[in-house]
């Protein structure tokens, strides 16, 4: 395998895709038999990514979810346990990223983490800091802070323009869960 430069990608905006676009790298770079670890942030849930993933690609991405089983609500208040699952998720990510044994590291809702001071932005400032020069190292969720904006190499900004969602239906399997 030819060791490539990486870069820092950043995903956000209010439309939908931010994960999947996160996921696709992840299996275009399985593709080619590089190594993903993923950390999922406030999820703790079965996904069809991850079930697809423990049938068919775990030799090539790994997914760990740092999250509670309900969704964090705004303006609820920050739960300590919220706090342990995302320092929980953030050290096991640096420790992946590394490791050596990833090409790419995913830090799924971590904008939204830090949007929300769940977590602080210097220790996310540190880890990509921390990254190493061949580590595709990319950051997705809604309102991502000018402070991780300015050290990206990539942003993309997903914007609705219409969604079903405001109409009343919710996730649906196989689509958006």
């Amino acid at each position: 395998m030819v060791v490539q430069p990486g870069f820092i990608e950043v995903y956000t905006g209010n439309g939908k895709g931010k994960t999947t676009a996160a996921f696709g790298l992840a299996l275009r770079a399985a593709g080619w038999g590089m190594r993903t670890y993923v950390a999922q942030f406030l999820k703790k849930w079965e996904t069809g990514e991850i079930l697809s993933i423990a049938k068919h690609l775990s030799d090539f991405i790994r997914v760990e979810q740092f999250g509670l089983p309900e969704f964090h609500l705004p303006g609820s208040g920050i739960r300590p346990e919220e706090r342990a699952e995302a320092l929980k998720g953030l050290n096991a990510s640096r420790a992946a990223m590394i490791s050596g044994s990833f090409q790419m590291i995913i830090l799924d809702e971590i904008n939204v983490l830090l949007h929300f001071k769940i977590l602080k932005e210097e220790p996310v400032l540190r880890l990509l800091e921390q990254k190493p020069k061949n580590v595709e190292l990319v950051l997705t969720g809604r309102n991502a802070p000018k402070s991780i904006l300015k050290k990206a190499d990539l942003i993309t900004e997903m914007k609705e323009i219409r969604h079903y969602f405001s109409q009343g239906c919710p996730a649906r399997t196989g689509f958006e869960r």
